[in-house]
């Protein structure tokens, strides 16, 4: 697989977010596209997820971006894509932060963007800031590194603001 990895693994980045969501009392959710609720499942099996994790919205189709989570007419492969997922989630999941995700996972392009392009959106009580970043790898691999860039985002956002 190439990109960038950490080493820590997926689950246990979602551990480091189930015990920093615990010392703050911090309610998190997620809204996902292209890795199709694969952050979902790792947050959900973290420790005592219970307790602090609210849920996801996967909305794969676009029409189900624009519905449910109003996305505004136009791309969804982009920064106002990510920040609107991010926010309509923590409103309807009733979360304090949201990791929102959405790209062009491949093979082919979306929105006029290559492959592996992603979109982050992070919400965290009323803030909502974006990234994009660039995977490499089949489509496969662009979701695991979405994944683990997301619960990263997740973790230092909690750790930074307990």
């Amino acid at each position: 697989m190439t990109g960038t990895r950490n080493d820590a693994g997926p689950a246990s980045l979602a551990a480091a977010v189930a015990e920093l969501a615990q010392k703050s009392g911090r309610r998190i959710a997620t809204a996902e596209s292209l890795t199709g609720g694969r952050i979902s499942c790792l947050l959900g099996a973290a420790p005592n997820s219970s307790s602090w994790y609210r849920g996801s919205i996967v909305a794969y189709a676009t029409e189900v971006k624009h519905a449910l989570l109003q996305v505004p007419p136009g791309p969804v492969v982009s920064p106002r894509s990510a920040r609107q997922m991010a926010t309509s989630t923590a409103d309807l999941l009733g979360a304090d932060t949201v990791i929102a995700v959405t790209g062009a996972a491949g093979p082919a392009s979306q929105d006029g963007h290559d492959p592996g392009t992603v979109w982050f959106g992070l919400y965290d009580r009323g803030t909502v800031s974006t990234e994009k970043k660039a995977f490499l790898g089949e489509p496969p691999d662009v979701v695991e590194q979405t994944a683990e860039h997301a619960l990263e985002l997740l973790a230092r956002c909690i750790g930074a603001r307990q």
